[in-house]
C-alpha cells in the first residue's frame, strides 16, 4: 500500500485549497472594485513622489514584490516590516504609507495607529472591510473577506490585484497581469517535487522577482516547519554559497527583466554546487541545464508574479504534505497574529 497516496487530505491543506480556488476570481474582483480608491492614493503617490509599503509576514512580502515596480514609475519606494517601523521609524513626513494587513487586525497594525495615528497620506489594503485597520485609514479592499487558512495564498493574490489597480491608476497598462488572472497558466510540478524530495531546506532567491521568492519561502516554512528562508540574489552570492550541497535545496525566479541574466549566473553557480535547483522561469531564454525548469509565457512584474505564484503554492504545499502529517494546521501560532 502506497501510504502517501493513501494519506488522508489534512484539514489545514483541504482549507487552502479552498482559498485556491477562489483566488483567480477574487483578484479579478478586487482589481475591478477598488479604482475609485486606488486614484486616491495615486493622488497622494503623485503628490509625495515616496511610498512606505508597511506589513507582517505575507503581507510583507507582496511589499516587497511591488517595492521595484513603484520603483520603475519614478516612485522613491520602499517596504518595510511593520515591526521595524515600530522599533526604528523612517519619518513619515512627505510619505505616502501604505499600512498591508489581511486581517487588518494584527497587533502590530493596533500599536502603529495607535503611535503614530493616521494622515491624510496614510492608507491601507485589506480583505476584512470591517477590520480595525479599514477603520483606522481609507483601505483598498480585497474580495472575498478574511482568507481562513493559514498559510498566505488568495490574501497574497488578491493583495497583489490591489496593488495592480493602484499601479494602474499610476498609469501602468494592467492588460498582461489582468491576462494571468484570467487564463492561470498550469505547470507540472511533479519533476520539481521529486527534486527537492530529500533536501533538509529549501533557499528561495530572485532579483527583480525577490519579494515572490520571500513570499515562497514563508509558505515553505509556515507549512513544512523546516528552516526555509530566502535571500535575494546579491546577498545570496556573497558567502552563503557555502552552504550549498545536495542536501539544500534552490527555488530561484527569472523573469523576462534586465535582471535575468544575473539569476542565470546564479543558476549555473548552484547545479555546480550539487544543489537540487527548481527554476520559475518567465524570461523566455533557454532552460539552464541541470535544472528542474517551470516555464511559463514571457513576462515581468506584476505578470510574472501572477502566473508564478499559483504554482509556486501548488508546489510548497505538496512539499509540506510529504513532510508533515498535519501540514496547514498551525502548532505554534495562529493565523492573526495579535501579540508581539
Amino acid at each position: 500500500m502506497n501510504m502517501i497516496a493513501d494519506k488522508e487530505r489534512p484539514a489545514g491543506l483541504t482549507a487552502i485549497d479552498r482559498e485556491m480556488a477562489r483566488q483567480h476570481a477574487d483578484a479579478r474582483a478586487s482589481f475591478e472594485n477598488n479604482a475609485a480608491m486606488a486614484a486616491d492614493v495615486a493622488a497622494s503617490i503623485g503628490k509625495t513622489g515616496r511610498l512606505l509599503l508597511l506589513g507582517m509576514g505575507g503581507s510583507h512580502a507582496v511589499g516587497r514584490a511591488v517595492e521595484p515596480l513603484y520603483r520603475a514609475l519614478g516612485i522613491d519606494a520602499l517596504a518595510l516590516p511593520l515591526s521595524e517601523q515600530l522599533g526604528q521609524p523612517l519619518p513619515l513626513a512627505d510619505r505616502t504609507v501604505l499600512v498591508t494587513s489581511q486581517s487588518g487586525e494584527s497587533a502590530e497594525v493596533v500599536r502603529w495607529f495607535a503611535q503614530a495615528g493616521g494622515s491624510s497620506d496614510v492608507f491601507g489594503l485589506t480583505l476584512e472591510g470591517g477590520s480595525f485597520l479599514a477603520r483606522n485609514a481609507p483601505c483598498l479592499v480585497g474580495a472575498g473577506g478574511t482568507e481562513l487558512a493559514f498559510a498566505a495564498t488568495r490574501s497574497l493574490t488578491v493583495t497583489l490585484a490591489l496593488h495592480l489597480a493602484l499601479l494602474a491608476a499610476l498609469g501602468e497598462d494592467p492588460a498582461p497581469a489582468l491576462a494571468m488572472l484570467e487564463a492561470p497558466q498550469d505547470c507540472d510540478i511533479a519533476q520539481a517535487l521529486a527534486a527537492l524530495g530529500k533536501v533538509a531546506t529549501i533557499v528561495t532567491s530572485g532579483r527583480r522577482l525577490q519579494g515572490v521568492a520571500e513570499a515562497l519561502a514563508l509558505g515553505l516554512t509556515e507549512l513544512s516547519r523546516l528552516p526555509c528562508f530566502s535571500l535575494e540574489g546579491g546577498q545570496l552570492r556573497h558567502g552563503p554559497m557555502e552552504m550549498l550541497g545536495p542536501q539544500i535545496g534552490v527555488v530561484l525566479f527569472r523573469g523576462a527583466d534586465p535582471t535575468s541574466e544575473l539569476v542565470t549566473a546564479m543558476a549555473l553557480s548552484v547545479v555546480e554546487t550539487g544543489a537540487p535547483l527548481v527554476i520559475f522561469d518567465a524570461s523566455g531564454q533557454a532552460p539552464v541545464a541541470g535544472a528542474v525548469t517551470l516555464t511559463f509565457k514571457p513576462a515581468a512584474g506584476v505578470a510574472a508574479i501572477l502566473a508564478m505564484l499559483p504554482v509556486a503554492q501548488r508546489l510548497m504545499i505538496a512539499f509540506a504534505d510529504g513532510r508533515v502529517d498535519n501540514a496547514g494546521t498551525p502548532v505554534r501560532t495562529t493565523k492573526i497574529t495579535r501579540s508581539e
